[in-house]
């Protein structure tokens, strides 16, 4: 019997839907296109990586220190690529980016439309980050990120690029000029970013580069990692929010262990959804003569960790801790 489209919370399961640009209707076959993407997501292929990052793109000042930021490398000045195929080096590069970009006029424009602190609440450029994990050719993620840029940008707004590989993981820096030549302005949501890392996988996969763009909730995945780079942060001393929350985390394992989360409910149920819309994709593989694929599938389901909530992962990094310290015969709280 046909079944409704997989979805989770109303959404399709890997956004599937968008591939075959179904309606509402029902459905009881996948596309190939479909079925790529789970093999891909089952298979655990290397995930991209594109990020926002927020801060500093609201004065000309700001915007020049970080493309400066940018070309400044231990291993020396970087060239930063542009839309029009310049590659510009040397001193003066910031302040002659911009003003080919009109920033200054831009600026002076936006200054009337000031936040509660007397700055321009509106952002000149936006700052992007396109990562792949450590072991990818540097130059591939360099020329996908270039014909993703092309495809999404060329002929409407000015963008520029830097390629650093001063980390395992390769990645490319974007500055892209927030109001496009026809004067309109480039708004980021999370659809749009859902769509860039596709495309970015995409363009990836044509340089014979292993590649998917899944949601984290799909694959299995929780805040986890999130939760975990700011736990390390906090044993460091530069996060002072987990801090607090490790010391609610550690009085409650004190007084006899966890008090259960209000979200922990919601996160059981998206789990839950999440595993049922699989087990789901597998009989539709089934049926369309994809066994091997499905017996994928089920075991993907099968083998996804349990959810955490944030305090969990805290819990579970003190448990971690105090057995290791106790191993090497230490105290965990002494430095």
């Amino acid at each position: 019997m046909p079944r409704r489209p997989i979805s989770v919370a109303g959404v399709p399961l890997l956004d599937i839907g968008s591939y075959a640009r179904r309606g509402p209707g029902r459905r009881d076959r996948l596309s190939p296109a479909e079925i790529d993407l789970i093999a891909r997501t089952v298979r655990r292929t290397p995930e991209v990586m594109v990020k926002v990052l927020s801060r500093g793109g609201q004065d000309l000042k700001a915007v020049r220190r970080h493309i400066d930021y940018l070309r400044d490398r231990e291993e020396g000045e970087l060239a930063i690529e542009t839309d029009d195929g310049e590659r510009l080096t040397g001193a003066g590069v910031a302040k002659s980016l911009t003003e080919d970009w009109n920033l200054d006029l831009q600026e002076h424009r936006h200054r009337w439309d000031l936040d509660g602190r007397g700055h321009p609440s509106t952002k000149l450029v936006h700052k992007l980050m396109f990562s792949m994990p450590a072991g990818t050719p540097p130059q591939k993620v360099l020329e996908a990120v270039k014909n993703f840029a092309r495809e999404e940008f060329a002929l409407k707004h000015r963008y520029a690029m830097v390629l650093h590989t001063d980390e395992p993981h390769p990645h490319v820096h974007m500055v892209v000029r927030a109001v496009s030549e026809q004067g309109e302005r480039l708004n980021i949501r999370k659809a749009t970013l859902r769509v860039w890392r596709r495309e970015f996988a995409r363009h990836l996969r044509n340089e014979g580069i292993a590649a998917n763009a899944t949601e984290r909730a799909v694959r299995g995945e929780t805040d986890a990692r999130k939760c975990d780079g700011i736990y390390r942060a906090s044993l460091r001393g530069e996060s002072t929010h987990i801090s607090t929350r490790a010391e609610a985390v550690a009085r409650e394992l004190a007084n006899g262990g966890l008090q259960i989360e209000p979200g922990k409910v919601g996160i059981l149920r998206t789990r839950n959804e999440i595993r049922r819309a699989w087990k789901l994709m597998g009989e539709l593989l089934v049926r369309q003569q994809q066994p091997d694929l499905a017996h994928q599938v089920w075991r993907f389901a099968d083998s996804m960790p349990p959810p955490l909530t944030e305090k969990e992962v805290i819990a579970a990094h003190m448990r971690s801790r105090a057995e290791e310290y106790a191993k090497l015969g230490r105290d965990p709280h002494s430095q």
